[in-house]
């Protein structure tokens, strides 16, 4: 599979350490298989006078059956959680990826009014319901990425 990784600059060794630990899955090297949202990830470097830089990998898939995967297909509950437990610096989990929606503007509205309170859990799905998920695969252990994902190249957008 080829992952795409929007940045400033070309992340040919990428890794878990430069990466914040409060975001949508946790510390880890976030990619995407949609390569219009890596372009998109560029706009907030772009915009701040920096260069937009989209990184190539080949994925190999078979590390879905060798480490543990956590794989949201949808908005839901338990993307809620796992996501609201990410943000705010308490993840505990030991998953090696995850794969989901991303948490973008609109969506994270949404995050942001249950996570202060304004909205209960059921009105936040409710919401997120009509959302189209993008796709994000976070690498969240370092064996993964040293074994499983190779650069290929990158180009400025």
């Amino acid at each position: 599979m080829i992952v795409y990784h929007g940045s400033y600059i070309p992340v040919t060794f990428p890794d878990v350490v430069h990466s914040r630990s409060r975001v949508d899955f946790g510390r880890g090297f976030y990619t995407t298989a949609i390569y219009e949202q890596a372009v998109k990830w560029c706009e907030k470097f772009k915009s701040r006078g920096k260069a937009g830089i989209v990184s190539r990998y080949y994925f190999n898939e078979t590390a879905y059956n060798i480490f543990k995967i956590l794989s949201f297909e949808t908005y839901s509950e338990k993307w809620l959680e796992f996501i609201i437990s990410c943000r705010g610096g308490n993840d505990v989990s030991d998953y090696d990826i995850v794969t989901g929606g991303v948490a973008n503007d609109k969506v994270f509205n949404t995050v942001e009014l249950y996570f202060d309170g304004l909205i209960d859990k059921s009105e936040a799905i409710k919401r997120l319901r009509y959302e189209k998920p993008n796709m994000q695969i976070c690498f969240r252990n370092q064996k993964v990425i040293d074994s499983y994902l190779r650069f290929e190249g990158s180009e400025t957008v």
